[in-house]
């Protein structure tokens, strides 16, 4: 999958700074858990390039940054994080245009397909990406995200350039840059929402998906290269079915395309089932197989498991009904408190996000449990992450009152809450009043919501419960997905786990944004579509089963070890949180002996915490 950063600077020959090399090794080291495989440099008058790889495809020949000269002269360079799952018919096409290749790898076609179309080669990838091209001739730096943002781009305009990277760490390295986060990136912190663009960093932006980023001497341009369209669905229900499941076979077989191990998430609901039962068929297809698959467990988590609104069961046992059924290979990866709560476990976790942008608690560190686990044993894993966004799988899409709530559905929803186990304390419960007053949380997540409304694409004539489910879908699958994408990246790139989100295929996404709200609903449940498409595939109860989220562990031993911590940050007058905290309350949430209440907000308290310390970060409030 790799990690990439860069610095270009125009006002300087970086060849002749003689710190300019540290500075580009410093700032690709911070991508070493990205690409553990291998790292390369690339230091030009006006550019230098970092790369640091995952060796997935093309193990021998694949190594970046990568160029394409002709004559003696560079004509292109590249350092690529990503897939293009389409790479060998691109690589066909240009062959037939007189186009040589000396390598399989898919960065390679990324380089020529540029040379052929241009800027419009975008419109031609599939795929999850992010890179960056750098042309000699022009001396001209061109930002490239995939449509659905799966993987991440960051960038820091500088007066005579701009830093980049696939995270913050990477720009956070160079000398001339110094973290700091105001009152509107701490918002975006804290709320449980993730603008496009937005990097929290003063003076550092996201690259939108679907976005090229042009850097030349006279400044940065935006160019958005993929958008949702609203268009007039006319298939019937069986069709569309049958489309769907058409779709989704060619997605999946597309992404099963690896030179190193490979594996499938398998949680036992709906999303997870339909990926890693269609992944055992490609195989078995293919003459290959069997598939892998792995779960994530606690320890007495299914046999002491507690019901509640969010969660009606537990996991386990209908991942193991679906892998009896496809005769997977399965892994349970189980966890307890102690190695949910373990310190180191903890710190890797916020430096691999370099931000606690987090709701959902426990979650966080499990998944990278998880994906460290999974990581002994395969390099690959296909993942059912983005279903419900594109399929309407969450409660709160059903929910009339909070359909129509007004702000994002699942904040009105408290999903930041929920997701990090039932409670009632809510995620800032904890935060100085002052402080939340200055946030005015409530007024940032009205302001994003309207921002988000404004751009939502309509059919003429569109109105009442269709035109607002298309709001809804909109809003979910560029403002909530974002949060969980994201989440997966830096925690599956953390150890150095390529992980494929088969539902963000653009097609799919296109396909079924359009299709109406009655037919994504026609059996009366949710993601009807996702489950008459794959249910030859699934064992009834699988098929049948009721939505069930990531699972938060209930072991009431993690609820006293946060308070535990807590306690300790409240004791620390040193404690670099503590300005941010209403200490009465604090006091108040350790009074509450089962801990539950305020589970969420202790969480985001800690995370303030150890962020601030790691990363000497200033609150300009």
């Amino acid at each position: 999958m790799c990690g990439i950063t860069g610095w270009i600077s125009y006002d300087q020959d970086l060849t002749a700074l003689t710190t300019a090399r540290g500075t580009l090794d410093a700032m690709t080291h911070t991508m070493a858990c990205r690409g553990p495989d291998a790292g390369g440099t690339w230091l030009d008058a006006h550019a230098a390039l970092g790369h640091r790889r995952l060796a997935v495809i093309d193990i021998e020949g694949g190594t970046q940054p990568m160029r394409v000269e002709r004559d003696g002269r560079t004509l292109l360079v590249t350092t690529y994080s990503g897939e293009v799952y389409n790479y060998r018919e691109l690589r066909s096409e240009l062959e037939s245009r007189g186009h040589a290749f000396r390598t399989g790898s898919d960065t390679e076609v990324v380089l020529h397909a540029y040379l052929e179309w241009g800027e419009d080669f975008t419109e031609r990838l599939n795929g999850m990406y992010a890179f960056a091209l750098w042309d000699p001739r022009t001396e001209e730096l061109l930002l490239v995200r995939d449509r659905m943002g799966i993987k991440p781009l960051y960038y820091h305009p500088t007066p005579d350039g701009v830093l980049f990277g696939s995270e913050p760490k990477a720009i956070l390295a160079h000398p001339s840059v110094r973290p700091a986060v105001d009152a509107e990136g701490l918002a975006e912190l804290v709320a449980f929402t993730k603008t496009p663009g937005h990097a929290a960093y003063k003076g550092m932006y996201e690259l939108p998906p679907g976005h090229t980023a042009r850097i030349r001497r006279g400044g940065l341009i935006l160019r958005r290269y993929w958008a949702l369209e609203s268009r007039e669905h006319t298939d019937d229900l069986k069709t569309t079915v049958r489309h769907v499941r058409d779709l989704l076979d060619d997605i999946v077989g597309r992404q099963l395309i690896a030179d190193v191990p490979l594996c499938t998430l398998l949680s036992g609901g709906l999303d997870s089932s339909a990926i890693t039962a269609l992944a055992a068929k490609g195989l078995a297809d293919a003459g290959a197989g069997p598939v892998r698959s792995f779960s994530v467990d606690f320890t007495g988590h299914t046999e002491n498991f507690r019901p509640d609104p969010l969660r009606p069961t537990p996991d386990g046992p209908y991942a193991h009904a679906l892998a009896a059924h496809v005769a997977s290979h399965h892994s349970d990866i189980v966890l307890d408190a102690a190695d949910l709560m373990a310190k180191a476990n903890r710190d890797a976790v916020l430096t691999a996000r370099d931000m606690p942008i987090s709701g959902f608690g426990d979650g966080d560190v499990s998944l990278y449990l998880l994906f460290k686990a999974i990581r002994e044993q395969s390099t690959v894993a296909l993942s059912g992450e983005s279903a419900d966004e594109v399929f309407g799988g969450y409660r709160w899409f059903h929910d009339p009152a909070h359909v129509h709530a007004g702000t994002f559905p699942w904040a009105a929803a408290g999903a930041a809450d929920r997701f990090a186990g039932e409670h009632s304390g809510g995620r800032s419960a904890l935060l100085d009043r002052g402080l939340l007053a200055k946030l005015d949380l409530a007024g940032y997540e009205d302001t994003r919501y309207r921002e988000a409304l404004a751009e939502v694409p309509r059919l003429p004539g569109e109105t009442g419960l269709e035109r607002r489910m298309r709001e809804i879908s909109y809003l979910h699958l560029t403002r909530f997905v974002q949060l969980l994408l994201d989440r997966k990246d830096r925690a599956s790139m953390a150890v150095g786990l390529e992980v494929r989100v088969p539902f963000c295929d653009h097609r799919l996404v296109e396909y079924v944004f359009n299709t109406p709200w009655a037919m994504k609903t026609f059996d009366g449940r949710e993601k009807s579509l996702l489950r008459a498409a794959t249910r030859d595939l699934l064992p009834d109860v699988v098929a049948d089963r009721v939505k069930s989220p990531y699972p938060s562990i209930q072991d009431p031993r993690y609820a006293a070890a946060l308070r535990a911590e807590l306690s300790r940050v409240l004791a620390d007058k040193d404690a670099p949180v503590r300005p941010l905290l209403d200490t009465a309350a604090v006091a108040g949430s350790l009074a509450d002996d089962a801990g539950e209440s305020f589970r969420s907000a202790t969480e985001l308290v800690l995370n303030l915490d150890t962020w601030l310390r790691m990363h000497d970060t200033a609150l300009e409030l």
